[in-house]
């Protein structure tokens, strides 16, 4: 069945549910919004998301948003168990890093980049403090462990990489976590990875 994707070119939340798309060759048509002009408050895309915000996905009569919610979504339709695994103990470490990408990765790396490339006024030492302390404990994680969630990639990593690898846009140097840049380093080798600006 035909699905949309309603994305942002430049939302990092979006982009990791094109990235996953690509790396699963699941096709999706990509409609974009406009939110400088305020398109996600026109009444036709609050009906499909009362939030206002990208991404959502549309599949029939089914909708879907939050770009985690969206992630696990597509995993279970096409039956992509390598990157949503079916063992409890592997799922839970993966809801464990979606959280971990919608809390301490969205107020550290994810909003100083909104302040710095989109002028959101939110408190950018805050997000700069949030970002070193993020940073160093997914960098220490990472010594160890070549994904984040399992022996191979998950939809963990799909999840955080997008606002880890963008974080130098938000004026955060990743030079001092080297184990993160090498995990950054292997996303981006593996079978049809997309840029940002694919």
């Amino acid at each position: 069945m035909h699905i949309i994707l309603y994305n942002c070119p430049p939302s990092g939340n979006c982009y990791k549910v094109r990235l996953f798309a690509a790396l699963a060759e699941i096709d999706l048509d990509i409609q974009n919004v406009d939110l400088s002009v305020g398109e996600q408050k026109q009444p036709w895309f609050t009906a499909l998301n009362p939030w206002q915000q990208v991404p959502v996905l549309k599949e029939g009569d089914v909708v879907i948003w939050d770009s985690q919610a969206i992630l696990v979504y597509l995993a279970e339709k096409f039956g992509k168990q390598a990157w949503w695994p079916r063992e409890a103990s592997i799922r839970a470490r993966v809801v464990a890093w979606l959280s971990v990408s919608t809390n301490e990765i969205q107020h550290g790396p994810a909003d100083a980049r909104l302040v710095k490339l989109f002028g959101t006024p939110l408190r950018y030492e805050d997000a700069l403090a949030a970002s070193r302390r993020t940073l160093t404990i997914i960098d220490k994680y990472l010594a160890t462990h070549l994904w984040l969630a399992d022996s191979k990639p998950t939809l963990a990593d799909c999840a955080a990489y997008p606002y880890l690898s963008l974080a130098p846009e938000g004026g955060i140097s990743l030079e001092p976590y080297p184990d993160l840049r090498q995990w950054l380093t292997r996303v981006e080798a593996l079978p049809h990875y997309i840029s940002v600006k694919d």
